[in-house]
């Protein structure tokens, strides 16, 4: 019996178990979330009273119509289905998963990952505080809870979250103080033609949304600090195009610079990896469906930051792939209808990344006192002063600073400590290397391993 495992019930993993299950297959799809639909489409509890339309504007019927699809494979046991659940492993073709009911191992012949991404963060001196969230995390309270996070709250960094976040915490009647954009004007303007070119619609709404933003949005901004008075946020300092200082006031800020890609389980499956100097990170690397070695498929953003229609495209692209190396037929005039499709989102997702850029000199330039891994509350200049030790290598020098080495691995300080190294070297962030990944993938318990509910060695 072929077992195919699909990790993340997202738009890519959606729409990978739809072709499979099309096909024929019964998949096991595992996902960390208690309902289908990623980050993008995140659902609230059952019960939570506020409408599609509420939750995901002019995206409503896109994320009905996912949740109804996996809801119908789920409801006719087309799939095995683990909510709730993170891969903590792979090896020898198990998965090692926490699960509600502890840990176990799901065998798997083939694996797609469509695992997402998650918000990139630049450190601001003092966003160590209580109070400082990422963008996404704003945007979890909001989707999940109906709640903002905060009674006057400024968003900052860059990128379409930014905006989007932002507009749906006004909608929610939440008070935005400020929306502080890094991305100078001229740059969103030449990513904008590229963008425009290649998905105008969704350029004109991304328009409409920051025009509803009207004066609290600032752009070509430079992060200073972030004030607190121990036990939060009280202002944020920034200096605005022309180079002046100013001070706004709020008790929560919130933080994110586009997309990282999530590309743990992928490195821990044998894939293999590429800088971008586009997006000014590692991403992994594949054909154009997605395929990264024998067995190994990838989709969504956690392959290539290509938004949720791009990610949809995507999930099928790779089942399809998957299909053809298991002997089945597959739909070629679909396939190459999904391929061109692709080739837009990629165009439009460079746009983007031109359009809003990350601020390395603004990382690079950091104080010495600025908290740069929050996780093991490492410094800047304790990262600067381990180099003469571990030279540039990102790896040697997380071992000797502990940068990256605590409960998130490195996904908040990698990108911001390899431009700290790569300046300080008078090199490119890319010659710093890539952290190694290494399960368990998640903070697990020790007795939660010693309680396992299998006996797989």
């Amino acid at each position: 019996m072929t077992h195919v495992l699909i990790v993340g019930a997202g738009p890519a993993g959606i729409r990978a178990a739809e072709t499979l299950v099309a096909a024929g297959l019964c998949p096991t799809v595992v996902d960390e979330g208690s309902r289908a639909g990623g980050q993008i489409y995140r659902r609230p509890p059952e019960g939570f009273a506020r409408p599609p339309r509420t939750l995901y504007g002019s995206e409503a019927d896109k994320a009905t119509r996912l949740h109804d699809v996996f809801d119908g494979l789920v409801r006719d046991r087309r799939i095995a289905y683990h909510p709730e659940t993170s891969v903590l492993g792979l090896h020898d073709g198990l998965a090692q998963v926490l699960g509600p009911a502890g840990v176990t191992s799901l065998p798997y012949d083939h694996l797609i990952i469509a695992t997402g991404a998650t918000d990139r963060l630049a450190p601001v001196p003092g966003w160590q505080v209580a109070g400082v969230y990422s963008l996404g995390a704003a945007q979890i309270a909001l989707k999940a809870q109906g709640v903002a996070l905060g009674r006057r709250l400024v968003l900052a960094g860059s990128g379409p979250l930014l905006t989007l976040v932002a507009a749906q915490l006004l909608d929610a009647g939440a008070e935005v103080a400020a929306v502080l954009d890094t991305a100078p004007w001229h740059a969103q303007l030449w990513g904008g033609m590229r963008m425009a070119l290649a998905r105008p619609f969704v350029t004109l709404r991304g328009l409409r949304l920051r025009a509803r933003l009207g004066s609290h949005y600032r752009a070509g901004v430079t992060l200073t600090a972030i004030e607190s008075d121990g036990t939060g946020p009280n202002a944020i300092i920034w200096r605005d195009a022309r180079g002046r200082v100013q001070r706004t006031e709020c008790d929560t800020v919130a933080l994110g610079w586009h997309l990282r890609a999530e590309t743990v389980l992928a490195d821990l499956a044998g894939a293999r990896f590429a800088w971008s100097d586009t997006w000014a990170q590692w991403l992994p690397e594949t054909d154009e469906t997605g395929r990264a070695g024998a067995g190994l498929y990838l989709a969504g953003d956690g392959m290539s930051l290509r938004g949720a229609d791009g990610a949809e495209i995507g999930g099928r692209l790779a089942a399809r792939a998957c299909l053809a190396d298991l002997g089945y037929p597959t739909d070629t005039v679909a396939q190459r209808h999904d391929l061109r499709r692709a080739r837009r989102m990629h165009r439009f997702a460079k746009g983007v990344a031109k359009a809003f850029p990350w601020p390395s000199h603004m990382v690079r330039a950091l104080p010495d006192d600025t908290v740069l891994c929050r996780c093991e509350g490492i410094t800047a200049s304790e990262l600067r002063a381990a180099l003469h030790m571990s030279g540039c290598e990102a790896n040697r020098a997380k071992s000797l600073s502990r940068v990256g080495m605590g409960r998130c691995q490195g996904r908040y300080c990698q990108a911001a400590g390899s431009e700290v190294m790569a300046a300080a070297c008078g090199a490119h962030p890319a010659q710093m290397g890539r952290l190694r990944a290494q399960p368990p993938t998640r903070p697990v318990t020790l007795a939660a391993l010693a309680a396992r509910t299998d006996t797989q060695d």
